[in-house]
């Protein structure tokens, strides 16, 4: 008999726990660190970093923001203002889908992760991630399994990477009409499943990514 994971040492919604641990400790700028798009069939990966201010009192400004992916369109980007404004510093990276082809997903992930810390004007004193280590960045590290659930800053991070990533694919919809990358953003839903099918990959889909190797296939050719 199998039983669901035990995530009761995951809080009700993201805290500042794990960042407090590194002001009381003289460390003030942690940067959290998360992506969006990873598991996408086209469109690029998105990496979000978010150093908030070593203020405890932050974490009110800050309260409902949590995992992107559990938030609405309208929360998220609401939030995402609202995330801007408080941070003490904030970027995305991205990384291509021509880039995750020739890469692999990992590779580009982390080549995201890099170009948003090359966005700071200062780069943290160390960083915290969902499930993500970096192991050309000279920084101390804390790869925490469910990241976005448990530490504000990735959550926030998580938030304006999603936001940056679905803002490219809606534009994206009118270069590539027919596929619903608006609605979609690139994931492997039913209806993006049957437009593959219909009009073959496009410019944009990530060729290496097995259900396009088959689309690719069947077409011969990206459109």
């Amino acid at each position: 008999m199998t039983t669901a994971p035990d995530h009761s040492w995951i809080p009700p919604e993201p805290d500042l726990s794990l960042e407090m641990a590194f002001w009381r400790a003289g460390v003030t700028r942690v940067g959290g660190i998360d992506e969006a798009g990873r598991g996408a069939w086209a469109g690029p990966v998105a990496a979000g970093v978010v150093v908030l201010p070593p203020d405890p009192e932050i974490a009110r400004s800050l309260h409902g923001v949590r995992d992107s992916k559990q938030m609405t369109p309208a929360q998220r980007a609401c939030w995402a203002v609202k995330i801007k404004s408080v941070a003490a510093a904030w970027a995305v990276g991205l990384a291509s889908h021509q880039e995750i082809d020739a890469l692999g997903i990992l590779t580009a992930t982390r080549l995201a992760a890099r170009r948003a810390l090359e966005g700071l004007s200062h780069l943290p004193q160390a960083l915290l991630l969902d499930w993500l280590f970096l192991p050309e960045v000279s920084l101390p590290q804390t790869a925490l399994v469910k990241g976005d659930g448990r530490a504000l800053s990735i959550a926030c991070a998580s938030v304006l990477a999603k936001t940056a990533r679905d803002a490219l694919l809606v534009e994206w919809d009118t270069c590539y009409p027919g596929y619903g990358f608006a609605a979609h953003k690139g994931y492997g839903t039913a209806a993006h499943q049957a437009a593959l099918h219909k009009l073959g990959p496009c410019p944009i889909h990530r060729l290496s990514f097995k259900p396009l190797i088959a689309a690719h296939a069947t077409t011969g050719h990206a459109k």
